[in-house]
């Protein structure tokens, strides 16, 4: 587990993957998803995280799905996936990792301010995002949605094509191009720009 963890995070999370008998699969890189949790039908608990993540994403993600079957385990199966209890097991398990020790330091602030409210995905928090993808070991090819110039055309990694419009709140109206429909975009949403 130490190709995958920050050093000092190696131990305590084998000893959570004991403790609560996960089936850890390493799996392929997933757009659509960094992890994700399952309760096999023979009882068992199945957690499967991206292998492309960098250490500090997926020390992330594996206390994220670990939290889901904390919660599911502490308040039973009829609670919300990222509800109240969710949120309250994520941060009690993620708190003892919060240290210059495993997180670089740079990272430390986005990562408490993160951890007062955690939400579904790190990815929708668009600052502790784009400070993460600062460690993948791979150069970043595309651009984030907030880089591009208003009124520019991007390109899904699905092949669709979108011109960005103005900034709501926190995200981005873009149209797609193919069917005239607006969606929203997170800032942090990586694209390949065309024109």
């Amino acid at each position: 587990m130490s190709k995958y963890l920050p050093q000092g995070a190696v131990k305590p999370c084998f000893e959570l993957i004991k403790a609560y008998e996960v089936h850890l699969k390493i799996v392929n890189h997933r757009v659509t998803r960094h992890g994700d949790y399952r309760k096999l039908p023979e009882g068992r608990h199945q957690i499967t995280v991206n292998a492309s993540l960098n250490k500090y994403r997926f020390l992330i993600t594996l206390i994220h799905e670990i939290a889901h079957l904390v919660a599911f385990e502490t308040y039973g199966r009829f609670i919300k996936p990222h509800g109240k209890e969710w949120k309250k097991t994520f941060q009690q398990l993620m708190l003892p990792f919060i240290r210059p020790d495993i997180f670089p330091s740079q990272l430390l602030p986005l990562i408490a301010n993160h951890f007062k409210n955690p939400k579904a995905s790190s990815s929708t928090d668009a600052r502790l995002a784009i400070a993460l993808k600062a460690f993948d070991l791979e150069e970043r090819s595309n651009q984030y949605v907030y880089e591009l110039p208003l009124g520019s055309t991007f390109r899904l990694y699905n092949g669709k094509l979108f011109k960005k419009g103005e900034k709501r709140i926190k995200r981005y109206e873009c149209v797609e191009l193919g069917t005239g429909k607006v969606y929203l975009f997170q800032p942090n949403a990586e694209v390949e720009m065309i024109s």
